[in-house]
C-alpha cells in the first residue's frame, strides 16, 4: 500500500508524485493509496492522485484511495471528479 504524506501542496506535488509512481511499480492491482496521513493539502493533492490514476491505467492497474479526509472528498465533489478516485 502506498501512503500520502501529511502535507501535500503545490510545492511538494512533483516530488510526491514521483515517489508514488516509483512505489506503484511493485503494487498489484488495485493500487491502494492511504490518504489518512493528509493533514495540510490543497487541490494539488487531487492533481497528484489523478496523475497517479492515469499512470496506473497505462500499466493496466486501477487505483483506490482509502481514508480520504472529508475536505479532500469535498474538493473532489466540487470539481466533479469523485468518481475518478474511488474509495476502498
Amino acid at each position: 500500500m502506498l501512503s500520502l504524506p501529511a502535507e501535500l501542496t503545490h510545492d511538494l506535488a512533483t516530488a510526491c508524485l514521483a515517489q508514488l509512481v516509483e512505489g506503484m511499480g511493485g503494487e498489484a492491482s488495485p493500487v491502494v493509496v492511504d490518504a489518512k496521513p493528509l493533514q495540510r493539502f490543497d487541490s494539488s493533492a487531487l492533481a497528484v492522485l489523478l496523475e497517479l490514476r492515469r499512470t496506473c491505467l497505462r500499466a493496466g492497474k486501477t487505483l483506490v484511495v482509502q481514508g480520504q479526509p472529508q475536505h479532500l472528498s469535498d474538493l473532489a465533489t466540487l470539481y466533479g471528479i469523485e468518481a475518478l478516485l474511488p474509495s476502498a
